[in-house]
């Protein structure tokens, strides 16, 4: 980080992983900035017969730094992922 970012307080915040791949699904980390805060949403993909089939998922949880509404986006992917595996996509 260069000087004048350090002395004029740049913020730097962990890189949340923006994909990660679970039961075949891709879950693409995706929080949305709303005023000082977070809200969790994530972007889950699957490749069904040559075709990728996305959902978004949006909840109104909102959380105060990016890096721990993508943590929960991806715990709740994994969650929904569980419940309706593919039919998730119809």
């Amino acid at each position: 980080m260069s000087l004048l970012k350090r002395l004029f307080g740049a913020k730097t915040e962990a890189e949340p992983n923006p994909c990660e791949v679970y039961k075949d699904h891709r879950i693409i980390d995706a929080p949305m900035k709303e005023g000082s805060k977070f809200r969790m949403s994530a972007r889950i993909e699957l490749d069904v017969d040559g075709e990728t089939k996305v959902h978004h998922l949006i909840r109104a949880d909102t959380f105060d730094s990016q890096a721990a509404a993508a943590k929960a986006a991806g715990v709740k992917a994994k969650q929904v992922i569980n419940e309706q595996g593919k039919d998730l996509f119809r």
